[in-house]
């Protein structure tokens, strides 16, 4: 029964990564309200599971008491937090607009993808990527051989980039709201540098040989028609930092640092929404206009999460249970039973299940370097590391393994820049990113 009531969950997962695959299903999984439905009916049946189940969640008693814990976990504990998080920095980044159309040449493309890999851990993998990514296409639009830039831009903006901190990337979010300290992940700095120092140096390579085939009429083209950068909204810039130094001083139930004043519940989500509210006040007026913003993708990703959340806790209660007969057990192994998942399936979960998973193997104190978690018992510094890496490394392998690599597909297309298949893009990762992971494993995860 308890394999069984981890079905929802899979079904809800399998629904995303394949569902907008299929042709005559694709045009109806689209639609917001149809997600929203799918996710509430499967979670609905995890919470009847949790009514009538012999043994209560957690250590509520069946029925009600029952149904109330798993719903306050899910939703109020987990994706509250985790929403309002990725709500605050969409709207922030939204006010901010980035203009002009530079001469296309490889060293431009490629100050671009770094720039974005910076700022994908300071603003999200998703206030980057849309930031960027329509300058980007104005910038390459009087070339033909761009293709791969847009591969490169999800593999280093919409993904690694954001390792760095907990607001970079959806995974490294949920770790900080299950206790990992918020600095923990600087830690990551060696494997972002090897990762972030390769990608470039192989796109600029590539963009060369594609920049040599251009022909001269286009060329000469992207030379003229050139109009210097332009940032607007730089306001938005000040409410970004104020989101990042609420996230990184404000935990609930401790106190705010230098203070005795403990922090009560939905204090964070509060100042952030109220962040956001002012971005909205501040930012000039027909800005968020000009830039093309819309609500549609925090939509899409709060119908979506929102199942995805109460679907998962049978899961990840599992997990806790029989994590240590898995058979995962090195660094190594979690790297790639995190990163493959989280090539086909969303990240967030994916990091989530793993991470219960690590914290469920007993291992002496003294034997491996403990991380320190604020809710609950330590977890593996070395595990943890594996699964950050995997998660958020290995989510860029396809365009379904995070949220903002399909963001960037849908406005390179509707620009008129051709993107890759799915098998396409999946080929393309397997030999550029397929040897980059197995160094990372070899060099950092041993």
């Amino acid at each position: 029964m308890e394999i069984l009531s981890t079905f929802p969950f899979l079904v809800l997962l399998l629904g995303i990564a394949f569902l907008p695959l299929v042709p005559n299903v694709a045009h109806h999984w689209e639609k917001h309200h149809v997600k929203l439905i799918a996710g509430l009916v499967l979670g609905g049946l995890v919470v009847v599971y949790y009514g009538f189940r012999a043994r209560g969640f957690e250590e509520c008693a069946p029925g009600l008491a029952s149904v109330r814990g798993v719903i306050e976990r899910a939703a109020l504990e987990e994706f509250a937090p985790f929403f309002t998080l990725l709500f605050s920095l969409y709207v922030v980044s939204g006010g901010l607009r980035l203009s002009g159309d530079l001469k296309a040449t490889p060293a431009v493309n490629a100050s671009f993808l770094a720039l974005g890999a910076i700022l994908a851990s300071l603003i999200g993998t998703t206030g980057a990527s849309m930031l960027l990514v329509r300058p980007l296409v104005e910038t390459n639009r009087e070339r033909r051989n761009t293709k791969h830039v847009f591969v490169f831009f999800i593999y280093l903006v919409s993904n690694i980039g954001g390792c760095l901190t907990p607001i970079g990337d959806p995974p490294l979010f949920l770790g900080y709201i299950a206790g990992v300290p918020f600095l923990w992940t600087l830690g990551l700095v060696l494997p972002w540098l090897f990762c972030v120092g390769s990608l470039l140096a192989i796109f600029y390579v590539w963009d060369r040989i594609a920049y040599e085939r251009e022909t001269a009429e286009a060329r000469l083209r992207d030379e003229r028609l050139t109009t210097p950068p332009r940032l607007r909204g730089g306001i938005n810039l000040v409410w970004l930092l104020v989101v990042v130094a609420v996230v990184g001083a404000i935990q609930p139930g401790r106190p705010v640092p230098g203070t005795s004043l403990v922090v009560r519940d939905f204090v964070r989500e509060a100042i952030m929404l109220s962040v956001a509210a002012l971005s909205l006040a501040t930012t000039p007026r027909g800005l968020r206009r000009e830039a093309e913003f819309t609500y549609d993708a925090i939509i899409e990703i709060a119908c979506l999460f929102l199942g995805i959340f109460l679907t998962m806790q049978p899961a990840i209660e599992l997990l806790r249970a029989r994590g240590p007969s898995l058979g995962l057990e090195t660094p190594a192994s979690f790297f790639w039973a995190t990163g493959l998942l989280s090539s086909f399936l969303d990240n967030a979960p994916t990091y989530k299940v793993f991470f219960e998973t690590a914290r469920s193997l007993v291992s002496p104190a003294e034997s491996f370097r403990m991380v320190e978690l604020a809710t609950a018992p330590p977890i593996r510094a070395d595990l943890l590391s594996a699964i950050s890496l995997g998660s958020v490394f290995m989510g860029a392998t396809t365009y379904i393994g995070n949220g903002p690599n399909f963001m960037v597909k849908r406005i390179v297309e509707e620009r008129g820049t051709p993107m890759p298949s799915f098998l396409g893009y999946l080929a393309f990762s397997a030999v550029v990113l397929g040897p980059l992971f197995v160094a990372v494993q070899w060099i950092f995860l041993r």
